[in-house]
């Protein structure tokens, strides 16, 4: 059949099955080759590839990644979807349609069935509201995955990538930046999407460590000190640190600081990676 990045193609398919979007699941459908090609050429496909896609919605960019890739493993929630699936993919015997929640799917069994183990691609135009949870999933589990690369909500794809210092930077950037080198892609405006969402998106790559870049004796540790710096933001790191539940004193983390040769009254958005990683070295030693 005809892309669906014609939008009179993807219209015509909404008419067809009378598909009503559903606002539970985020569903926003891309309907742009421009940024399609881009997010193909960001996530590096090639003949040699087994891609895992989240969400492939009508299966606009599922099209693409097969006429890319080796084969293409697609999960999707919405049961409504998978028959539309079926006739916008028919074309393609080297996609799988799985209708499945992929927070439940075993990615780890699924990679060792179906690509020998090896490292898979991960692409996906994901729903805004599940983002960080599927991200962090896939990052946290130590799933074999060469590179996510995905549409996000454009404020998040910054606050990935953010720094030190800066409005953005925050726990999430800490934890995709301990697993993963990211960057983004592209930047992609509403009217790309069917229907229009509220809010401009872009496409991230996030190229994942073989290990982390810092050393840390206790990773969870570490990420309840760095959740509980920013939980309250404005109050001092010790403060956010102490009554964030992390089980030290203040004067345990005083010491840690000052050892570190930094201000007993610094707040957590000033600490970069590094400097997380030792501080939580310095108190899991007590």
């Amino acid at each position: 059949m005809e892309k669906l990045s014609n939008p009179q193609v993807t219209i015509a398919t909404i008419k067809k099955y009378d598909f009503a979007f559903q606002k539970k699941f985020g569903q926003n459908f891309l309907i742009d080759e421009h940024v399609l090609n881009k997010i193909i050429a960001a996530a590096g496909v090639t003949k040699d590839d087994m891609v895992l896609e989240i969400g492939p919605g009508f299966g606009t960019m599922t099209q693409y990644l097969a006429e890319t890739a080796r084969e293409v493993v697609a999960v999707e929630i919405d049961k409504a979807l998978i028959p539309v699936l079926n006739e916008t993919l028919a074309d393609y015997d080297n996609v799988t349609i799985i209708n499945d929640d992929i927070l439940k799917v075993d990615i780890e069994k699924l990679v060792h069935e179906r690509n020998d183990g090896r490292p898979v691609k991960v692409v996906a135009n994901l729903p805004y509201y599940i983002t960080t949870p599927i991200i962090m999933g896939l990052l946290e589990n130590h799933v074999p995955v060469d590179n996510i690369t995905v549409m996000v909500q454009k404020e998040v794809a910054e606050r990935m990538q953010a720094g030190p210092g800066t409005k953005d930077y925050g726990a999430l950037s800490l934890a995709v930046q301990y697993y993963a080198e990211p960057y983004i892609a592209a930047n992609v405006p509403p009217n790309c999407f069917i229907p229009r969402p509220n809010v401009g998106s872009a496409v991230i790559r996030l190229n994942l460590f073989e290990k982390p870049p810092v050393e840390v004796k206790d990773e969870k540790f570490m990420f309840q000190i760095i959740r509980a710096s920013f939980n309250q933001r404005r109050k001092t790191l010790q403060n956010s640190v102490v009554n964030g539940g992390v089980p030290v004193t203040k004067e345990q983390i005083i010491k840690a600081l000052n050892d570190m040769g930094l201000s007993e009254s610094i707040r957590g958005e000033a600490l970069s990676l590094e400097q997380f990683a030792k501080l939580s070295n310095l108190l899991s030693y007590i």
